[in-house]
């Protein structure tokens, strides 16, 4: 790879469009994203506990 001033320029340049259009999200945008994330982490977690009941029930029984 490669790595001069000109690719360094570019992906600054890159940087500073990205912090230009994004925004703060408001209070209800922020509390819709929260919630989505909590409900996928308990999801993760029930899936995760179930094959380790799964997992123990079926080898050390």
């Amino acid at each position: 790879m490669n790595i001069n001033k000109e690719s360094i320029n570019g992906f600054l340049k890159q940087c500073e469009r990205v912090l230009r259009v994004s925004k703060k999200p408001d209070a209800e945008e922020y509390k819709t994203v929260a919630k989505v994330t909590g409900i996928g982490i308990i999801i993760i977690g029930v899936i995760g506990f179930i094959i380790a009941l799964i997992s123990q029930l079926l080898f050390y029984s």
